[in-house]
This record gives C-alpha cells, structure tokens and sequence, in this order.
C-alpha cells in the first residue's frame, strides 16, 4: 500500500457521472462526500446509488459520508443578485424582511436564522461570505439589527454570517437535518458529519437520530463531529468521546476564531484525535485553486503535505471535485502530495508508547503488534477484525509497516476505509484458525503485498467470528501454511 492518508472526495455535477467517478475512485478516493446543503433527498439516493456502482466496477469498497447542513445563518436574498457594500454605509438585517416576499436592497435585507437579533448587542462584530464583509453592530432594534459597514464588498443571495468569536444559540440539528438523516440511513452511509455542534449533547443526540433511523436496516453509521465554531474548542475533548472522529472544518472555524488560529488549532485537534482513538479529517481550500486550473498553487501542495504531516488521517476535497473543472486530476494531484509527504517523514513508534495504558486484551494485542512490527521489520500487519477495532488502534500509532484490516463484514471494509495506513479486504474467515491464516497469505500473496518468505504479523480472536475477540498474535512467514 503506497499511500496512508486516505482522500476524501466531494461529488456534485461536475464528478455525477459513473465514467468520472471510477476514474477518481482509480485516482485514490477512498471516501465519497454527499452534501445535504444542496439537492433534494432523491439526488442524494441517486448518487450513493452510483457511488456504490462506480466502487463494484473498480473492485473496491468505497465508503460514503452524508454531511448534514446545519443552522443556516445565512442572508436572504436580493432584488438585483447582490448589492455592494462601501465602508462607512448603514445597513440593516431584518429578521422579519421577506416575510411578505420583500426581497433586499441597499439598506436591507432578510435573515434565513430569524432569531439572530436576539443573539447580538451593540459592537458585535459580524462576519459575512467567510469574512470578506465585516459589519459592526451598532444597535438592535426589535426584529432589526442595525450596523455600520466596516470593510465592504459585493454581497450577494444567501451568503453565510458569523459572529466573531462565535456565541450564536442556533441548535446543531434543525428538522431538515433530522430528515435528511432518514435519507442517509436509508442508503446506509458509512458515516454522519454533523455541522456546527457545540457539546458532546449535540453529538450524542445525532446518533440517537442515526440509530433509530438505521435500525429497519441493521445500520448505524460512525459518528464525525465537524469542528467549525468556536465554543466547540473547550468542549473538543467531550465532542471528541462522543464521535468516532472530526473533521477540522477550516473554513466557519477560521471565521469565528480568526485565520492566524487556525493551523494551531488543526495540529491540536489531529493531536487529539489520535490520543483519543479518533479519525480526523482535514478540509477546506485544501485544492482550491483546481476548480478552474489544472495545477495547484505551491501553498496548496504546501498545506496538504503539513496535513499529512500532522498526522491526519484523511485529506477533503469540496468545490474542487464537486462542480470544478478537473475533478480526477484535483485526486491524482492530492495523492501525489500525501505519498511524497509520508516518504519524508521520520516514521518511529511514538516516544510516549510504553507507557500507553489499556485494559482490554484486544487493545493490548493491536499495540503488541506494533511493537513486533518496529523491531522485526515485518512486511505487513494482518488483522483478522470484524469490528474494525483492533485496525484503529493500530492506525494511531506512527508507523512505516501497512496494516491490512482482513474482514467478513462489508460494512467494516467501509469503516476502515478512512483510517490512516490501513487498508480493508474481504475475508470470510472460514474454519480453524490454521485455515484462516492460510487464506489470509493467500490473499496477500494474490494482491502482491507480501511473497513467500516474508514475515508478517496476523492478529485474530479465537474463537474465530467473535466481535471484539481479538486475542492472539503470531509472526508467519509467508509459506508456512502451504
């Protein structure tokens, strides 16, 4: 396996299409990203129909995220399209303006979050379309919130707006994301990005959601906590044991907390979500600049690598993939960068591992084998998991030996899709555990990771097909079971 991080990728009109699809699941998506802030529930079905196409045609499992909307805090719309700012004017947000279908103008215009108003008081700073337009607070005035514009610019229909320094009431989960949820389960996505919460709370009741909704179909989806306001900074740890992983969400972050904030935060984050067994994810602008060019900027190649190097597990596209104009090479640009990245790093077992703690056998094992791995030199680790577990916590911990997570579930070939230097396979675990290890050998024999002689790492539970069994440990030399 050539490359660790795993790419996540955005589909929108410029990648729904089963020919560009297989060609950007070939380039190296591992995760395909489906946006509920647009489209109607059907679009969505429709795509992760075809995703699962595209992934049969390639050979492969790829998994899906549904990422839920959100509060929308957005402006309403406009006469024209969009008015221009000018430092020094006045103007006014109306929480009621469009009710009767008024629509904006120079002086005001409708709010999508009606209960604004009351959230502000005077010389908040607002922050419109990711902080291009600042607006001061002057006054609020009943359903009107009255400001001076400090730093002007084209805004245009249902553009965003922050409150710098966050501090906004709107809850994580609206009833659009409580529908859109349903959708989800009903094409069983692999996993939920939840936008904007504040508390462990927020995530807890999102998968309360999940599982109910999946439960017709034996599902329940991992859990992604979408780190994009600033009151989830001191709660990250409790967000954190409340999901199965973040997503560092640069772009609403950056705008509440300030862009000099964020590369700090992105490294604490990742940082926290290893030591807690969590995945993290690193998005926003990462390869902007491919919507419209066929090759990124230096930064851009420059903030994936730092991505990679922080130790993130996984790297998101958005616009670049979803309505760009070069959504396969957008792919084939990031996995060039996350596999030069890996080749430059110093790969060791943490300096801190001997003194990790666990109270599990499983986990005790998965760090056992890290620790043969290091010393032997091994090919590969093999892990016989029908969780997935065993695979995460091994994928924590820096090392330069591939993992290869062997599984009789499709649903955990999909899970593990995301973790860092993993890689899943289907094995169905037949009979005793000698018939086991002989067919996964032979598996990695046929797929060219390991040949005969090679020493490998197998982790297993015995007796074999049990969840959260993983008891054993053995060094195989490839060939030993022919």
């Amino acid at each position: 396996m050539s490359r660790g991080t795993k790419i996540v990728a955005t589909i929108g009109p410029a990648s729904t299409d089963l020919n560009v699809l297989i060609r950007m699941i070939r380039a190296g998506v591992d995760v395909v990203r489906l946006n509920f802030s647009h489209g109607k529930a059907q679009d969505h079905i429709d795509r992760a129909n075809l995703v699962r196409q595209a992934a049969a045609e390639c050979g492969r499992e790829v998994a899906i995220m549904a990422d839920m909307q959100g509060p929308k805090i957005r402006v309403g719309k406009f006469e024209s399209g969009k008015v221009d700012l000018v430092k020094g004017d006045k103007f006014i947000l109306d929480a009621k303006w469009g009710e009767n279908g008024e629509l904006g103008n120079q002086e005001r215009v409708g709010l999508d979050y009606k209960a604004l108003p009351n959230d502000l008081r005077g010389n908040d700073v607002l922050l419109l379309n990711d902080g291009l337009i600042v607006l001061v607070v002057d006054r609020i005035s009943g359903h009107e919130i009255h400001t001076t514009v400090k730093i002007g610019g084209e805004l245009s229909n249902n553009k965003g707006i922050n409150r710098q320094g966050g501090g906004l009431t709107a809850p994580a989960l609206t009833a659009k994301d409580m529908e859109d949820i349903k959708t989800a389960m009903s094409f069983q996505a692999d996993y939920l990005a939840i936008s904007f919460p504040k508390s462990a709370t927020d995530m807890a009741m999102a998968r309360q959601l999940a599982n109910i909704a999946g439960e017709p179909y034996g599902h329940k989806p991992q859990m992604i906590a979408k780190i994009e306001r600033a009151e989830a900074i001191p709660a990250l740890q409790e967000i954190l044991n409340a999901s199965d992983g973040i997503m560092v969400a640069r772009g609403d972050l950056a705008v509440e907390v300030g862009n000099a904030a964020v590369p700090a935060l992105q490294k604490r984050m990742i940082r926290m979500a290893r030591e807690s067994n969590k995945f993290a994810i690193t998005a926003t602008q990462m390869m902007e600049s491919m919507i419209f060019n066929a090759v990124p900027t230096r930064a851009e190649v420059s903030d994936v690598a730092n991505a990679v190097l922080d130790g993130t597990d996984a790297v998101m596209t958005s616009a670049e993939t979803a309505s760009g104009r070069y959504p396969i090479e957008t792919v084939e640009m990031m996995a060039a960068v996350c596999v030069e990245a890996e080749q430059s790093e110093y790969n060791k077992l943490d300096a801190d591992f001997l003194n990790a703690r666990f109270t599990r056998i499983d986990q005790s094992i998965a760090y056992g084998a890290l620790f043969t791995a290091h010393h032997l030199h091994v090919k590969a680790i093999v892990a016989l998991t029908e969780s997935g577990s065993t695979a995460l916590w091994m994928s924590r911990h820096n090392i330069d030996t591939p993992i290869f997570a062997l599984t009789p579930s499709v649903l955990t070939q999909r899970k593990v899709s995301i973790y860092r230097n993993v890689s899943a396979h289907y094995l169905l675990q037949q009979g005793t555990s000698r018939d086991v290890l002989k067919q996964a050998e032979d598996l990695l024999v046929a797929h060219g990771i390991a040949k005969k002689g090679d020493m490998i790492v197998v982790t297993w539970g015995e007796p074999m097909g049990q969840v959260g069994g993983t008891n054993a440990l053995k060094i195989v030399k490839v060939g030993e079971f022919s």
